[in-house]
This record gives structure tokens, sequence and C-alpha cells, in this order.
């Protein structure tokens, strides 16, 4: 019996791309996931649903629980979570990994655009972590938010600081929660790639180029396996290589998406200056 069976782990998106590679990385130790997305039938352009995700968890070695879910609709968020419960008792971890990346200036953004992202990047997770707080303290549980360190250097902020704004809202939520649930037991991390990682919303913002000089999603999810297995104790914001390297991992090489650009992987969004 691993150290992850009989544990729970709640993650919202995880139909495709990061989530989707975090979900069958904690499957395969023995781990029990709930796929809580919007995607339960085929999209025309994007892979993967609940429901194929949860065959390749059952395929690993882990239990799967496929919820279909609009990470925007809070009843639906809190009918998710009593379902987990329902079905398998507990949450140990709950990941926050539904989000929609928006990079357009104020001026070209939309009404419509800004209330996606933050009801998916800010207001979502402060639903899922008050609804999960309970059954989290009940086992001295953790919550791992994907979102980055807040980087306030002029250039990223004038980019696309709609996105920004709703992605360092998380990051902040998640640094005051850390705070607020540290007496009860629970932990809290943020996780963000250090490069750009090859998932389908890069695809369609930076094109084949982008995915050229990219990471596969495995990279984020040994490092959020790391973190989740107790690596990275006292401090909350995390880039994916740092919290290797505290494991012993230098070499990142075989995570090139393209091992013909070793050289010319590109650091993400919020890393270094503008």
């Amino acid at each position: 019996m691993t150290s992850w069976q009989g544990r729970t782990v709640f993650i919202t998106g995880g139909s495709r791309g990061i989530g989707r590679e975090i979900a069958l990385r904690l499957a395969r130790e023995g781990a029990s996931v709930v796929i809580a997305a919007k995607s339960d039938t085929p999209h025309a352009r994007l892979p993967g649903t609940i429901h194929s995700v949860a065959e390749e968890i059952r395929a690993a070695g882990g239990q799967a629980l496929p919820l279909a879910v609009d990470a925007r609709d809070e009843a639906q968020l809190v009918a998710a979570v009593a379902r987990t419960v329902e079905t398998f008792g507990r949450i140990d971890v709950l990941i926050n990994n539904a989000g929609f990346l928006g990079v357009t200036p104020v001026a070209a953004t939309t009404t419509k655009a800004y209330d996606l992202m933050h009801a998916l990047n800010t207001r979502s997770p402060l639903i899922t972590m008050r609804e999960c707080l309970p059954h989290l303290a009940a086992v001295q549980g953790q919550v791992l938010n994907l979102c980055p360190p807040i980087n306030l250097d002029p250039g990223w902020l004038g980019a696309f600081a709609p996105y920004t704004s709703t992605k360092y809202a998380m990051t902040l939520l998640s640094l005051g929660f850390a705070e607020e649930v540290k007496a009860r037991g629970i932990r809290v991390s943020t996780l963000w790639p250090a490069t750009l990682i090859a998932t389908a919303a890069v695809g369609m913002t930076a094109g084949e180029a982008g995915l050229a000089v990219s990471r596969t999603p495995a990279i984020m999810a040994d490092a959020a396996f790391a973190l989740l297995s107790g690596a990275g104790q006292g401090q909350v914001c995390w880039l994916d290589e740092d919290i290797l390297r505290t494991t012993g991992v230098s070499d990142f090489n075989g995570y090139a998406n393209d091992p013909a650009n070793l050289d010319r992987i590109q650091r993400d969004f919020y890393i270094g200056s503008f």
C-alpha cells in the first residue's frame, strides 16, 4: 500500500494539459482522483474529457470520479465537493487548476472576457477552498493552487493587466488562506512553471512556435507531486524548477517538448523582467 492509497484528490479543470498530468501522476501512486471539469463531451479542437481522463486514472492504478462541473457555477462546485465526500468519504488534497488565459491589455479586454478570467482564476478557488475547508481540516490536508509568484515588473503589469490581476489575486488568496488555516494543520502551496508548458492554451496563444520552445506538462506534475509529498515546507509560492531542485533534480532537459530546442526553451510569464 502506497502513502497515496486511500487519499482523495479534488482537482478542477483536470481533463487536459497540466491538470490531467497531475491527476495521472497521483493516480500512479494509488490516489482517488475527482476530475471536476466542464468537458463532459468531446471538444471539436481540444483532446480529452472528464470520462477519458477517468479511464486513464483507473488504468494508472487510481480510483476516479468524473464530475461535469462549470467552475464558474457556485452551486455546481458545492455539489461536486459534497459528491466527492459522499463517494470517497474524505478530501485530502484540493488542486485549483481550472483557469482562463487572456493575454490582452485593458483597452482590448471585453467585460465578458474579464468576468470569465475573474470567475475561473479568482472566484472559483475561493469557493473551493471554503467548501473543502472542513474536510481538509479533518485530515490535515493540503491545497495546491496553480498561480504565479507576484512579480511587479512594470512590463508584465502593462502587458495584460486584466489576466495578471486575476492570477495575482489567486496568489494573494493563497498566501492569506495559508495563514488562516495553518493552525488547523492545513498546508497551502502555489505552483507555477518557470517556462512555457506545452498545453492547448499555449498552443492557441503562441502557436506551434510556442509549443516548440515549451516543456511538457510532466514537469509540473512531478513538481506538484514533490510539493504534495512534503517538499518545500515553510514556503507557500514555488516554481516547478525550484521545488524539484529541493528534491535533488537539476537536469530538466528530459522535459523539453522538442528536444531539438533545448537551448531555446522560453521562460514563462512573470519570471524575470518583461
